[in-house]
């Protein structure tokens, strides 16, 4: 580490353990004033006990922290917040349906007499979000706001606390490349301002720009802390997995061709109606996808990548969806979920902690939800076959966890995607929707999804995968099929399709309905 004077926060040895298991073991970290520290591990490295630690989560914990050199005691979140530590979690913590302003300021509201003062309230909130770079009206919902924004919402709810140690974890994990330089842009801002930031992220790429120096964790311990730009992607990548990996797998062998009756065939697919069930609408969108190929969605947030899967999984009331689905040469009319399912249709869905397990129960309970039925006697749940199916999917999939009775919730996230797709996988689906596979997890992670995809695709397996990161869709897919407003910009081949060329087709047009362009072979 360099000398660069009294730091602004410093942890010393910090430890912590429960249950007998070790999570942190003799952990130090410095972040100074005006400057970005990256926080890299793979998930259950120890980087989110770490940060609670600092947010005052945990009452208790070893070692020693110093903020401005004075020893603090950080035992409550409240505790933290007025020592001016403020994190920005990855699931942003805002109501809804309350206003951009009310929000920021909740539990803090200004009053007088008893009265609330909405006026100095706005205009509180107002001179905050123009620090952020926000150009919204405080009195906005906050449902009524981009994910992007509401990130920014959060940032300035964290500047109403007086934050000078600001942690951000994950904050671009959703957001599109445009929407993560307007982020970097206010990151850099806070730093000029003295702010100390945290920033946590699996994104290696983004480093570079937004981070100083980098702090590697891996099973509970420091393992080294670096200056950026004088070390690789790949040494990061030892450091954090303690093996050299590839962050994406291509797909060994040969490609799969359309001269197959197609496993999936979409023609025409339209969704229009309620814009508070979909968050994009669908005009005449058509794909064909065949037995064990990997076709990729790819496309700007907000495009329409996601409602396309949940529209052949039948998610949506029939009354907003228009077009034909067939699937194994069989139409699949009156689609819903249950129906999908039997058809032998999985889908993993983007947001993995509130669309696809109850967190509250077990590693168990979550694998065999969806095939239930394969493990009862009628009302009645065979244990024995559920927990053998259970244990041979945390098996194949490598699932670290105490045990199957083990709650979700304590898993990190990659393991919960992967008890995810061993829901999945015992309802021996033909074809599986992917829906941002890999958001949120670590390297090594990533690349046993990733041959996991590519093994199941070599025995037969169709998919259809959304993904935010293009050189992972461009590494995992056959061809590549690019959404804009809705439509069916283009599509490309895996041989001919860049990430330039992809983006060219993904952002909107000044002039007409894009045609589409067909370069597949």
């Amino acid at each position: 580490m360099t000398d660069e004077g009294q730091p602004l926060l410093e942890m010393r040895n910090i430890g912590k353990s429960f249950a007998g298991v070790r999570a942190l073991d003799g952990v130090s970290l410095k972040l100074q004033a005006g400057k970005v520290l990256a926080l890299l591990g793979e998930n259950g490295a120890g980087k989110s006990t770490l940060i609670n630690v600092l947010s005052g989560v945990f009452p208790s914990y070893e070692g020693e922290i110093f903020i401005d050199g004075q020893l603090v005691h950080l035992n409550s979140p409240s505790a933290a917040q007025s020592l001016g530590v403020s994190t920005i979690h990855q699931e942003l913590n805002l109501v809804p349906d309350m206003s951009v302003e009310d929000n920021i300021w909740l539990g803090r509201e200004r009053a007088r007499g008893g009265w609330l003062r909405k006026g100095d309230t706005s205009e509180a909130a107002a001179k905050l979000l123009e620090r952020v770079g926000l150009e919204i009206s405080p009195r906005r919902l906050v449902r009524a706001c981009r994910l992007a924004e509401q990130q920014l919402v959060e940032v300035a709810k964290a500047l109403s606390l007086d934050a000078r140690i600001l942690i951000m974890d994950e904050p671009t994990s959703a957001l599109a490349d445009s929407e993560v330089q307007r982020l970097f842009k206010v990151v850099a801002s806070l730093t000029e301002q003295g702010i100390g930031v945290i920033y946590i992220s699996h994104r290696l790429e983004e480093l570079d720009e937004v981070a100083d120096t980098v702090l590697v964790m891996r099973d509970g311990n420091e393992i080294g802390e670096r200056t950026i730009g004088q070390v690789t992607r790949e040494e990061l990548i030892r450091m954090m997995v303690g093996r050299p990996v590839s962050e994406y797998n291509a797909r060994p062998g040969e490609r799969s061709t359309l001269a197959d009756e197609p496993r999936l065939r979409v023609d025409n697919l339209s969704l229009r109606g309620d814009a508070r069930v979909a968050r994009a609408e669908l005009r005449d969108v058509s794909l064909t996808v065949a037995p064990g190929e990997i076709l990729g969605l790819a496309g700007l947030m907000g495009a329409g990548r996601s409602e396309v899967l949940l529209s052949i999984f039948g998610a949506y009331p029939g009354s907003m969806m228009s077009g034909t689905v067939v699937s194994d040469g069989t139409p699949f009319t009156h689609r819903s979920p249950q129906a999908a399912i039997k058809r032998g249709i999985a889908l993993v869905a983007e947001d993995r902690k509130d669309q696809s397990l109850v967190l509250d129960e077990s590693v168990r309970f979550n694998s065999t939800l969806a095939a239930l039925r394969h493990y009862a006697a009628g009302p009645w749940v065979l244990p024995g076959r559920e927990r053998a199916a259970t244990a041979e999917q945390v098996e194949n999939l490598d699932t670290k966890t105490p045990s199957i009775d083990t709650p979700v919730k304590d898993l990190s996230g990659g393991n919960q995607q992967k008890v995810v797709l061993a829901k999945w996988l015992l309802t021996s689906p033909g074809l599986i929707l992917l829906d941002e596979p890999t958001r949120g997890i670590d390297v090594g992670a990533k690349a046993e999804i990733h041959a996991l995809v590519a093994r199941l695709a070599e025995q037969g397996v169709s998919f259809l995968v959304v993904s935010s990161e293009l050189p992972e869709l461009l590494a995992m897919s056959d061809r590549i099929l690019v959404i804009c407003e809705g439509a069916v910009s283009a599509e490309f081949d895996a041989a001919d399709a860049t990430q330039e060329r992809v983006l060219t087709a993904a952002m909107p047009s000044s002039h007409a309905e894009s045609t589409r362009e067909k370069v597949a072979a």
